[in-house]
Parts: structure tokens; C-alpha cells; sequence
């Protein structure tokens, strides 16, 4: 491409799902996406780093735009500071809407950056054993999709798998497939024939088309989904990175997903609409549940994948997966066990789909650990709750370099700190110290405090609450880094 003018790419990465079929380990405040999942690096950060890597090639490749949930946001932001793309814009999703309105609002978002860029959209929460194949992939459905073309990544099914949508292809060359239909999830009958008849893919959720071709397609099979995200696209605001929609305004946008919205009325004959395939084969996975997790890990002689202080016996084709403490397990076949610092699952893999109901029913039950981690991360770093009773609380505390919690009071309950490492510069009242490890604190109920790490490592502390009520919620920030009120 000697001499010509770069293809002008803008990479969306949709990051808003739950993930509740990987409970207990992703949870909706800390979903899958933003889990290291078998290596050092979240499968969101993989996605943005995947996406990078298309730059060259007569392809322009600025930073991603992200499209994550509200309560997520500084996990992103932190992430993203993590692999040098803390500059990358990041739309804020007050409420679910499904990725529909998401890819509608990158790609106003995208137009209004750029005269028409080729929009490549992945999903967070994917895992690819082979990049180097994955983004030669990519880059022929962008020389694809330069032209006008919806362009889908399609994948080889390999078993009659009833979790996907399908895609049905016709004759055309070797690396760009014409699409006759996308299909919904079959029943396992008909996903033996779709193996069976070899010129059916599974839908990878992976889209690359300009701009306009999504905003004219939209606007033509749903004209309410695009008038109501061009609404509220038109009521957001800045804030640092994030744009923020207008919660009122993006709760009226109808929730639909990509496929049911565009792609089945696109891939229909007499569409008027190029649709085209490029067989990814790069080692995919949607990780959509735990035996997709088994399928993708590294097997023993007996079939058995396991990460952390496992220990398996006698066992045949099971997954386990340790987080915070030894795990042993004997004469299990086909078993899924999950422990996490606060809750264990234990499934039959053929129930792995399962999971997402019994999330369902912890909800309704009001249960805690159906949408949090006893770790909750926050902007400054994390705390975690290690014990409590009757008027007592004990959380461990840690706080990053150069970070510092809110200026704030409660009303309720009263803290004591103890440095464990790092350094913590300590606001009490009118007073103002500096405590390093085994020294500690005490703070009154009703006294404005902070506390903040001014140094180069991180900042650990245990800190005991005691009062009537020590809920979240009693909080009264005065001054805040995050813009939290």
C-alpha cells in the first residue's frame, strides 16, 4: 500500500457485561473482563493491547474508545494507565442497554473525532491463544470493510456447541466468505448438522465497518435504537477520559444486542447489504462459562486443568480453580470446583450454563456475594473485609503510590489504623502526621480524616471500625480526587 493514504482505524472495546456465568470468581461489580484469567495480564487489558497491534501495514491505529458501565469506570481508567493507554476516551453506560446502543454511541463518538473511520469492536472478555493470526485477521476484514462492508469474525466450530449464534456462508474467496444468514443458538440437533454441513461458523461477536455503515444500518432496521442514542449522545458531558451520557436520556434507549438488531436483518437475501466473514483462526473463546475455562487450560494426563494451590487425585476432565487458599479434590469426573475468599462453587460441567441462574437466586435473596468479592477495588486501591461482628468491623486496607482516600467523616462508627507497610500520611482533625509500619491511629467518630500514601510503594494497613452501623454508605466526603460525592 505504497503510497496511499493510511485506512483510518478507530478500535471499539465493548467492556459492560457481568459475567455472571464465571461466579463465583467474576462478580457484576468486578466482572470476567477485568480478570487476569491463566496469565499477568485482564482480558480487557489483552483486548486493548490485540487491537494495538494492527497499527502498520497502511492501517492507523489510534487509542481505543472503551464503552464500559458506570461502576466500572476506575477499573478501566486503572487498567488501561497499566499498559500506557490512560488517555484512551472511555463512554459511560449509566444502565445496561446491551451492545446495540453501546456500538451506536462509539461510533458518534468516532464520527465526531473523525471524518469516517473503520470501526474494529471486540468484546472485553475474549480470550486468543494465537494474536499474531488474530490480527492478520482483522486486517482483511478492515481492507474489507474500507469498502462499504459489515465484516464479521467467524470461527470454525469444532463441537455441535448450543451456546453460540451461528453464521450460515456461502462460495467466495479463500480469506473473505460471503454470509448468507446469521442464525440463533440452535438446539444440539441442529448444531450437529451445522457441524455437520461445514459452512456454518460460530459468531464471535467481533464486527469491523466504518462508521457510517453501522449509523445508516441502524437507523434503518431500528430507527428507535438510533434516534434515542443520538439523543442522548447530544446530552453527554467530559469528565477527564470519560464521557458521561445522560442517565435519563440513555434508560430511553431500547436495549438490543448487535445481532438481533443489524446483522440478522443485514444477512438476509435482498438486504441491499454486503456481509462478508473472515475465519479467524487464532485459538477463541468467548469464556461464556466455566467449561469454556477448562476447555482453554492446560490439561494434566487425566484431563484435569487447575489453577492456584490445587491438588486433584484420582480425577478425570475437572476443573479447579483456587484463589485464596489449598484446594484438594479426589475421584471427581467432569467436576467444576471454584473457590474464592468468600464463597466455592461446585457443578457437574455439563451445568456450567447453570451458574447464572444461581446468581439469579442469590440476588433475589439479597445475598452480597452475588454481585461483590469481600476485595472491593476502588481508584486508590482496594480494601477487604476480614472479620466482623456485633458493632465491629476489620478490613485490610491498601492504598496505591501517590494516592490518597477522600477528605471525609461518619457519623456512625469510629477507626482505628495500623500500618502494616509503606508509609501513610494521616489527616486527623486539624492534625496532620505521618505513621510508618507498626505505628497506628485512632479516629473519632464525627472527625474528618483521610488517609493517603505519599510514597513509592504501596500502603497497607488493618484498619478496626467500631460503632452501631458500619455500612458503606455512612460516608460524607468533603473533597474527593475521583469526583465522587
Amino acid at each position: 500500500m505504497s503510497g496511499a493514504s493510511p485506512l483510518r482505524v478507530q478500535p471499539v472495546i465493548l467492556a459492560g457485561g457481568s459475567g455472571t456465568r464465571l461466579w463465583p470468581l467474576s462478580r457484576a461489580l468486578h466482572p470476567k473482563q477485568f480478570m487476569a484469567i491463566g496469565g499477568e495480564r485482564t482480558l480487557f487489558q489483552l483486548a486493548a493491547l490485540r487491537l494495538e497491534a494492527l497499527a502498520g501495514d497502511g492501517i492507523d491505529v489510534p487509542l481505543p474508545c472503551v464503552v464500559a458501565n458506570e461502576e466500572h469506570r476506575f477499573t478501566v481508567v486503572d487498567q488501561l494507565r497499566d499498559i500506557g493507554m490512560a488517555a484512551a476516551p472511555v463512554l459511560l453506560e449509566p444502565v445496561g442497554r446491551n451492545t446495540a446502543p453501546a456500538l451506536t454511541l462509539a461510533a458518534l463518538h468516532a464520527s465526531a473525532r473523525d471524518a469516517d473511520p473503520i470501526l474494529v469492536m471486540t468484546p472485553a472478555d475474549h480470550v486468543i491463544a494465537d494474536d499474531a493470526a488474530c490480527t492478520e485477521a482483522l486486517r482483511r476484514a478492515v481492507r474489507a470493510a474500507a469498502d462499504g462492508a459489515i465484516v464479521v469474525l467467524g470461527i470454525r466450530p469444532d463441537h455441535p456447541d448450543t451456546g453460540y449464534g451461528y453464521i450460515r456462508t456461502r462460495a467466495g474467496s479463500e480469506a473473505l466468505l460471503a454470509v448468507d444468514a446469521f442464525v440463533e443458538k440452535p438446539d444440539a440437533a441442529a448444531a450437529q448438522d451445522y457441524l455437520d454441513e461445514g459452512c456454518y461458523f460460530w459468531n464471535s461477536g467481533m464486527f469491523v465497518l466504518r462508521a457510517s455503515t453501522w449509523l445508516a444500518a441502524i437507523d434503518r432496521f431500528r430507527g428507535d435504537i438510533a434516534s434515542a442514542s443520538a439523543a442522548a449522545w447530544e446530552r453527554r458531558h467530559a469528565d477527564g477520559t470519560f464521557l458521561r451520557i445522560d442517565a435519563d436520556a440513555f434508560a430511553a434507549i431500547p436495549s438490543e444486542s448487535i445481532d438481533y438488531a443489524v446483522m440478522e436483518p443485514a444477512g438476509r437475501a435482498g438486504s441491499g447489504i454486503v456481509v462478508r466473514m473472515v475465519a479467524l483462526d487464532a485459538g477463541w473463546s468467548d469464556l461464556g462459562a466455566w467449561d469454556a475455562v477448562w476447555q482453554v487450560g492446560r490439561h494434566d494426563a487425566d484431563g484435569n486443568a487447575s489453577q492456584g494451590d490445587a491438588h486433584i487425585r484420582e480425577s478425570h476432565n475437572t476443573l479447579v480453580h483456587a484463589t485464596s487458599r489449598l484446594v484438594g479434590v479426589i475421584g471427581l469426573d467432569d467436576v467444576t470446583v471454584v473457590e474464592t475468599a468468600d464463597a466455592v462453587l461446585v457443578a457437574h460441567r455439563s451445568k456450567s450454563a447453570a451458574v447464572k441462574d444461581l446468581v439469579g437466586s442469590l440476588a433475589k435473596a439479597g445475598r452480597s456475594e452475588a454481585s461483590a468479592h469481600r476485595r472491593v477495588h476502588r481508584p486508590w486501591g482496594w480494601y477487604e473485609s476480614i472479620d466482623q461482628g456485633p458493632r465491629f468491623q476489620v478490613k485490610r486496607i491498601l492504598v496505591k503510590p501517590g494516592a490518597r482516600l477522600s477528605l471525609q467523616m461518619h457519623h456512625q462508627r469510629a477507626e482505628h489504623w495500623i500500618v502494616v507497610s509503606g508509609t501513610a500520611q494521616v489527616t486527623n482533625g486539624e492534625l496532620v502526621t505521618m505513621l510508618s509500619e507498626n505505628q497506628s491511629t485512632y479516629i473519632p467518630l464525627g472527625q474528618k480524616h483521610r488517609l493517603a500514601n505519599p510514597g513509592t510503594f504501596p500502603l497497607e494497613i488493618i484498619e478496626v471500625q467500631s460503632g452501631a452501623y458500619l455500612g458503606e454508605d455512612d460516608i460524607v466526603r468533603f473533597e474527593d480526587d475521583h469526583g465522587r460525592h
